[in-house]
Formats: C-alpha cells, sequence, structure tokens
C-alpha cells in the first residue's frame, strides 16, 4: 500500500501537480513512517511549491534515517537555498559531495549556494539590467515545468540535456552558445510558454491572446536585496536510484559468470576473486558467498568454507532470503564439518548441522549425508568399542548363566559381547538358542541366520535355526535347514536327529494324523505363510488340486513332475491338504 501511494505520488510530480504529490507521498509516509525515500520525495514537492520550512523539516528526517545517502544533503541544501540560509546549504551539499564525490545534482547545488553566499555577502547594489530570458530558468518552476510537458519530459533523460539547462540557469548568456539545440529551443518555448517554428530563429508564436510578448515586459525596479538566488530543481524521483540497483545486480552477476567459468577450469584463485567482487557490488544475494563457500571446499579449505556459510545463514536471514538457499548453505557447512571429521573423529557438528538443513528444506542430498555422517558416527564407535577379549569374556559368562537356566541374564551377556565383536557367529549362535528357550522366536531365527551369515560352514547356525523354525512348526522349512548344514557337517547327530523328527511330522501330516484342533491351528498359521499363499494362488497349482480331488488319471501325470509334488508336499504338511 506504501508502494502504490508512492507511485501515485511520483506520478502527480512529474505532471506538476505538487499538491497531490505531497497528499500521496503523505499518505505512504502513514504507512511506511521509516522509508526515508518517501521524506525525501515530499521534500521536493514541497520544494516545488516554495514551502521551504516543510521541505527542510522532510529533508532533516531523510537525513537522520539515512545519513549515508547522499540525496537527502542534496534535499537538506535545496531547503537551505530557498529559505536563504546560504551556509547552511553550502555545509549540506559538502556533505553530500563527501558521501557522492561525483554527484552532480549535488555539485551544481554547491556552485548554486555558494554564488548566492557570495551575492549576499556584497554591498548592495543596482539590479542588473533586464534579461529578456534569465527569469524563465530561474527557479524550481523550471524543471517543474520541463518535467509536466510531454514533450520536454523525456529531454530530462539525456545527461547533456541536462548538463546545458543547469549552465543556462547559472548564467543565462549561456543560452547563446546552445541556439542550434532544438531541444533548449523547445524547453525555452515551454517556459517562455511561445512556440518556436520548426526552422528556429526569431519568428515566434503566441498561443494565448493575453500572453505579452516577452520585449514588452516592464523593467524591474532597483532593490537594494542581492540579485535573485537560483532556486534548486527538484532531482528525478527514485527512477534513477532503481536503474542504478539494477546496474549493480547485472554487473555483479557478471562477475559470478565468469568466477562459474573458472571453477570449472579448476582455477580456484581467479574464481574467488570474481566471486568477492560480485560480493562487494551486490551485498542482498548469497549466491556469490554460496559459490566462494564452494570453491574454498574444494580446495580444501574448510574452515574459510565455514566461515563463508555462516555468513551467508546470517546474511539470508536478514534478507529473508529463499528457504532453499540457506539449507544450501547450511548443507556446504556440513559438508566441510563432515570432511574434518575424518581427522577430528567428532562427527556431531556435522550432523547437527544437516539436521538444521533439513529444517530448512528436505533435499535428497542432505538427507543422503546426514545418513552417511550418522554412519560414520557409528562405525567409529563400533571401533573404539571393538574387543574381542572382553568379547570371549562376556561369552563366557552368557554360558554360565545358560547353564544355570538364567536364560535372560545370558541374553544380556551375549549382546555386550556382540557389542565388542559383532563379527563372532558363536555369540549369535548361543543368543538364539536363549532366545529359543525364552519363546522369542523371531528373534531366535534372525540371530541364527546371521551365524550362518558369518560363517556358513559352522553346523550349530543351521541347528539354531532348524530348531527355531521346527518350533514353529514349519517343519518342511526345518528339514531343509537340516539338510543344507549336512552338506557341510555330514557326520553332524544333531543335524541327523532333527532330519528325522521333521520326517516324522511330515509323514504324520501326510496321514492326516492330526486332532481337530491341531489341524485347525497349523492352517490358519500356513495360511499367514506368504510362500503357501503363493501356491494357492498360483492358477496351475488350484488346476492340479482339482485334478487330485476328480480326475485320478491327470493327478497321476501329476506326480511325475519333482516341482509340482514338492508344492504339493509343502500344503500337506502345512495341514492344507491331505493324501490318502
Amino acid at each position: 500500500m506504501a508502494d502504490e501511494a508512492k507511485a501515485k505520488g511520483n506520478a502527480a510530480f512529474s505532471s506538476g501537480d505538487f499538491n497531490t504529490a505531497v497528499k500521496h507521498f503523505t499518505e505512504a509516509i502513514n504507512l511506511s513512517p521509516t522509508n526515508h525515500v518517501l521524506y525525501s520525495n515530499r521534500s521536493a514537492a514541497y520544494a516545488s511549491l516554495h514551502q521551504y520550512d516543510a521541505a527542510l523539516s522532510d529533508a532533516k528526517k531523510t537525513v537522520d534515517l539515512k545519513p549515508d545517502w547522499s540525496k537527502g544533503y542534496s534535499r537538506l541544501g535545496a531547503a537551505h537555498l530557498g529559505l536563504h540560509q546560504y551556509e547552511d546549504a553550502v555545509s549540506a551539499y559538502k556533505k553530500g559531495l563527501e558521501i557522492d564525490p561525483n554527484n552532480e545534482a549535488l555539485k551544481s547545488g554547491l556552485a548554486d549556494a555558494q554564488s548566492a553566499a557570495t551575492a549576499s555577502a556584497s554591498p548592495a547594489r543596482a539590479a542588473p539590467p533586464p534579461n529578456l530570458f534569465g527569469d524563465a530558468f530561474q527557479g524550481p518552476e523550471m524543471w517543474a515545468k520541463l518535467t509536466a510537458d510531454p514533450t520536454t519530459r523525456v529531454f530530462l533523460q539525456q545527461p547533456d540535456f541536462v548538463k546545458a539547462m543547469q549552465e543556462i540557469q547559472r548564467n543565462p548568456s549561456k543560452l547563446n552558445e546552445h541556439l542550434q539545440d532544438q531541444r533548449v529551443m523547445q524547453a525555452l518555448g515551454v517556459l517562455l510558454n511561445v512556440k518556436f517554428k520548426a526552422g528556429g530563429g526569431d519568428d515566434m508564436e503566441i498561443p494565448e491572446a493575453d500572453s505579452p510578448p516577452a520585449p514588452s515586459q516592464p523593467a524591474k525596479q532597483e532593490s537594494k536585496k542581492p540579485d535573485p538566488v537560483p532556486e534548486p530543481e527538484p532531482e528525478p524521483m527514485e527512477i534513477t536510484e532503481e536503474k542504478q540497483k539494477k546496474e549493480k545486480k547485472e554487473k555483479a552477476l557478471k562477475e559470478k559468470e565468469t568466477g562459474n567459468a573458472a571453477y570449472k577450469k579448476k582455477d580456484f584463485e581467479t574464481a574467488i576473486q570474481h566471486y568477492t567482487k560480485a560480493m562487494e557490488i551486490d551485498d542482498e544475494d548469497i549466491s556469490y558467498i554460496t559459490n566462494r563457500a564452494a570453491v574454498y571446499l574444494e580446495m580444501g579449505k574448510y574452515e574459510d568454507c565455514i566461515k563463508d556459510c555462516e555468513k551467508a545463514v546470517e546474511r539470508g536471514r536478514e534478507l529473508r532470503a529463499d528457504y532453499k538457499m540457506i539449507a544450501k548453505a547450511l548443507t556446504r557447512k556440513g559438508t566441510a564439518l563432515l570432511k574434518m571429521a575424518k581427522c577430528s573423529k567428532d562427527y556431531e557438528p556435522a550432523i547437527e548441522t544437516f539436521q538444521k538443513a533439513l529444517t530448512e528444506h528436505r533435499n535428497p542430498d542432505t538427507l543422503k549425508k546426514l545418513n552417511d555422517a550418522e554412519k560414520a558416527k557409528k562405525e567409529l564407535e563400533q571401533q573404539e568399542y571393538f574387543d574381542p577379549k572382553i568379547a570371549d569374556e562376556e561369552r563366557e559368562k552368557g554360558n554360565e548363566c545358560f547353564k544355570q537356566q538364567k536364560y535372560p541374564e545370558a541374553v544380556k551377556h551375549y549382546t555386550e559381547s556382540l557389542r565388542r565383536n559383532p563379527k563372532d557367529p558363536k555369540a549369535y549362535s548361543n543368543r538364539a538358542a536363549c532366545y529359543t528357550k525364552l519363546g522369542a522366536l523371531p528373534e531366535g531365527l534372525k540371530d541364527a541366520e546371521k551365524c550362518i551369515e558369518l560363517d556358513p560352514t559352522f553346523s550349530k547356525g543351521y541347528t539354531r535355526k532348524g530348531a527355531v523354525q521346527f518350533f514353529m512348526k514349519e517343519y518342511d522349512k526345518a528339514l531343509e535347514t537340516y539338510q543344507e548344514g549336512l552338506k557341510h557337517d555330514p557326520n553332524n547327530q544333531e543335524l541327523l536327529d532333527g532330519v528325522r523328527r521333521c520326517v516324522e511330522q511330515i509323514n504324520r501330516a501326510s496321514r492326516g494324523d492330526f486332532s481337530p484342533e491341531e489341524l485347525k491351528e497349523r492352517q490358519a498359521k500356513a495360511m499367514q505363510d506368504p510362500e503357501i499363499q503363493n501356491i494357492l494362488s498360483d492358477p496351475v497349482m488350484r488346476q492340479v488340486l482339482v485334478d487330485f480331488q476328480e480326475n485320478p488319471k491327470a493327478a497321476q501325470e501329476h506326480t511325475k513332475n519333482p516341482m509340482v509334488m514338492n508344492k504339493i508336499q509343502k500344503l500337506v504338511t502345512a495341514g492344507i491338504v491331505q493324501l490318502r
């Protein structure tokens, strides 16, 4: 809303309606009371209305809010000059030039103020002869008229025209040097309310009957007051500031692009120079900082990378930058910390930084780096905790507890043994036996499978796994486990006994030698087995089962297929099918 009111004020000012401009700028100030540009613009509007006291008040407020902004001192000098406070005007213009030494508006204002100060200090003298066109160039009215007229408004964007008009304003006799410039003649016509013909020269047309020709103007009477002091022109609105800002961004982006090209060529020092220059030109884009941090990361200068990332985060929060950019800076910092952790063995700072990055933006790359850091930390902890000697001691303690049937205590000792030496198959085998005794069959099965994974030739792993499967009444699976173990240890009595028990149960299932309660229990359990579900959902097997019931001749052919009979046997063992 403040920007909208400001835009209306700028439009009114450009059309010469200064009272309306003041109204809109006041409305904008009420909405945004700390915006120095609004006070500056209203000061210019007040000056155009010759309300210099109000213009001075707004100019002072502008300088208070933004003491490092040269235009504020230009407004201050103009207001002092309008109030004939020449020394104060000179001081204001000089302060502005200390900030921006090349500012033409400040230079022009200083020259006017110094000239007026000199004139006011000189003894009173007769007024000079009247100048035919001199009064037309005096005060801010000249610039207001040129801005309001559409034919001359465009000329104000041309530096050479503005410079020529400033020279004529300071010294009207300079007009003779610019008579060949059609733009100056057009401006003169607007200021005198006359219209020059295309050829220029002395042939003028008076558009209004009540506008007397310039030569008939009465001569001014002598006065003891000093010569009229040229009043400062209102400077253009903040269009120039926006243009300068845009040019700065374009210049900074060119530096960034050059830095990117150098980075791709691995010319890191050159890349850093260009990114640094881009940062100096435009401090409202944190991508220049994160890019330089990437170069430091590539060079192995991790501390410099971290400093740049922290600077990017801090500046980004001040600017309310895109959360993805903040996350990018934090991820880059975390990467540098992760690199340093390989020497320091401290992964926690990197983990915390990645977690912060993920709160800003859940990026898959950041998540992967967090997982890598956590995995590295865990591996380091395991390495530091690794001690085979203590592992053996804990396993022996577990064995003693097992003999005393203190199975929970035995599990604790076996678990500590595995923490000290996670590659010991014996500890997994022993803990599987404990879990089986405690009825924790899924945990026992998992430990037995880990035991076999670590040492496929260790027969105890197969006896543990087969026992768990047997207790789970998965006799066909238990039989396969025992048979697999016998491949590595053919004479192992535990494995042979396991095979015998499984065959007995499978034969019993084949005969249907189960009570109704046992059969119902087995069928319910079997229906939860994914393998049984796959067999029953297979269209071929469904047809086979139908043939066994209705087509004995076809069923006889099915018995010749080993794969089919193997599946039939699994269904029989599970109690789903009974063969008679």
